[in-house]
């Protein structure tokens, strides 16, 4: 039987008077865009642990967002670093603190920003990853695909390119070596640390509506999905 866990990517951080709100809190159909993505792990039906990696300076304004729509939702609270992998790291760090097996231990790690992540693929995320140790959400392409820059590109065979999504999941005895190592700038995401140790990366065909907020705009879509998307 394996132990599972979400790590949920919050790390963004906004001054609440200036600068502008980090788009995991901004609201979406009435809540905060973390509060849907910690939901859908939450009722996913899987028996998993959540951690929420958030920028220390937000913790207050979290447990005031909690309060303030009535979030009851357990999970544990880590605060992250100045980058991703220094965030993603510290959240590991502190589940293999709470396991006493890692090679039986699931993590699954997934941008906080995608609340629309269906509790379907959550599953067969940890589903699989129980045989393959390594499995990443991703897409197609739908799109042509040049590689180079704005002179000198090639086109790509778009049939063998993947949009990848999250969550990614791993087992946690990868995730600690793969965590050892020293930051670079080929990390672009989970998969690229794990992979720099030789390990194959697996690939879950996700869901286009998946997306991750990044501009004002992608909340206006995000509504549009939830009324196509099975909710609770």
């Amino acid at each position: 039987m394996y132990k599972k866990y979400a790590i949920i990517v919050a790390g963004g951080f906004g001054s609440r008077m200036g600068s502008t709100l980090p788009k995991q809190y901004l609201l979406l159909a009435g809540k905060p865009v973390l509060m849907h993505t910690i939901r859908q792990f939450a009722v996913c039906g899987e028996e998993l642990e959540i951690v929420v990696v958030i920028h220390p300076e937000m913790n207050g304004y979290w447990k005031e967002l909690c309060g303030t729509y009535g979030f009851d939702v357990p999970h544990h609270v880590v605060y992250g670093g100045d980058t991703r992998f220094q965030s993603v790291k510290r959240g590991v760090d502190f589940v293999l603190q709470q396991t006493d097996d890692i090679a039986k231990t699931l993590i699954s790690i997934h941008d906080a920003a995608r609340p629309l992540v269906t509790t379907e693929i959550i599953r067969k995320s940890f589903c699989e990853t129980t045989d393959k140790k390594a499995c990443i959400v991703a897409v197609p392409s739908i799109n042509s695909v040049r590689e180079g820059d704005s002179t000198e590109n090639i086109a790509k065979d778009r049939s063998r390119i993947w949009m990848v999504q999250t969550p990614q999941t791993f087992t946690a005895d990868l995730l600690q070596q793969a965590f050892l190592q020293g930051e670079s700038p080929v990390f672009t995401d989970d998969a690229s640390v794990v992979e720099q140790l030789g390990q194959r990366i697996y690939i879950i065909e996700g869901d286009y509506r998946n997306i991750k907020i990044t501009y004002p705009e992608d909340i206006e879509l995000a509504k549009l999905y939830m009324d196509t998307l099975e909710r609770r």
